[in-house]
């Protein structure tokens, strides 16, 4: 069996900027002394007069993104996901949510994958936090192919958009024939005894997860929902509807993240019950990345156990 292309989104981010960069020339780059972690160093390359480095000082990265949006521009704000939904949260709100403006957020190195970063690096708020934002759409692609995708769709949106990029080489799993909209889930696998919701690098876990169960007897459905804001209500009330049972997983906390917009959804349109596979409400720790998705049960084994128990 070949083996599977691995690739970070991170390092797709950087590429879509470059791509971006040459497609529309109104489109800039802003980054917190990080563009070498965040890949818009790329973009630095091709475009210099494009890209501002504004130091470690997040919150005046975010206030100055919004005024070149207030300008006409696009400006992609990029630094870590801990920095960019936690240390500027008010500058996000008052300054990008509350006036509505055309600011992009790319915000790399979210969840636990961070890896040796540690806990202080390792942000699992980040999807809770934005959601929260009137307005903002808020997004975690799986996989190469659908981050280069979600940096183009929001480029071409017209309001602010919250992307989260990941550190860790993941598989790809979708094809050239992929079409990423925002606010539209995919169906991956197609199953009648259990949805399992998934994003980001849990998507290739869901889908190993579906295979073990496959084994077992179970068919899964496997829907990949990039866009967290807003939910694809119509989808998530079929699945839930022909599967009778949910589960969703995600590299972030329990609380707030998908998770927490598909329980939502349900207990008001169609209750039924629902597995929240994430961070339990715990702070990450310092270790290598793969070793950290094991021992939060985010890997395909940990997640099929989970659902075979919850079943």
């Amino acid at each position: 069996m070949a083996e599977v292309k691995k690739i970070a989104t991170r390092q797709s981010y950087g590429e879509a900027l470059v791509e971006l960069g040459k497609e529309n020339s109104n489109v800039v780059v802003l980054d917190a002394d990080l563009a070498a972690a965040t890949k818009t160093g790329m973009f630095k390359k091709e475009f210099p007069d494009r890209h501002i480095d504004c130091g470690i000082a997040e919150g005046n990265m975010t206030s100055i993104g919004a005024g070149l949006a207030a300008s006409g521009m696009i400006p992609f704000v990029s630094t870590f996901a801990m920095f960019a939904a936690g240390r500027s949260f008010e500058q996000v709100r008052n300054s990008i949510g509350y006036p509505h403006l055309n600011v992009k957020i790319g915000a790399t190195h979210g969840g636990i994958s961070v890896g040796e970063d540690g806990a202080t690096h390792q942000c699992c708020e980040d999807i809770a936090l934005m959601r929260t934002i009137p307005g903002m759409t808020v997004i975690v692609p799986a996989d190469d192919v659908e981050a280069k995708q979600v940096v183009k769709a929001a480029a071409e949106f017209d309001g602010p958009v919250y992307m989260r990029f990941g550190r860790l080489a993941v598989p790809v799993i979708n094809g050239d024939d992929y079409k990423f909209e925002i606010g539209k889930g995919t169906v991956i696998k197609e199953g009648t005894d259990v949805a399992i919701i998934a994003n980001g690098l849990c998507v290739a876990s869901a889908l190993e997860a579906a295979e073990k169960l496959a084994a077992d007897g179970v068919n899964a459905k496997v829907i990949n929902m990039a866009t967290v804001k807003p939910l694809d209500d119509e989808l998530v009330v079929a699945a839930a509807k022909e599967c009778g049972k949910v589960v969703v997983v995600e590299e972030h906390s329990v609380i707030g993240g998908l998770g927490g917009a598909v329980a939502e959804l349900l207990s008001e349109k169609l209750p039924t019950p629902v597995l929240r596979v994430g961070v339990e409400d715990v702070f990450g720790h310092s270790g290598p990345a793969t070793e950290l998705i094991k021992e939060f049960g985010l890997d395909g084994e940990g997640v099929y156990n989970k659902v075979k128990a919850f079943l």
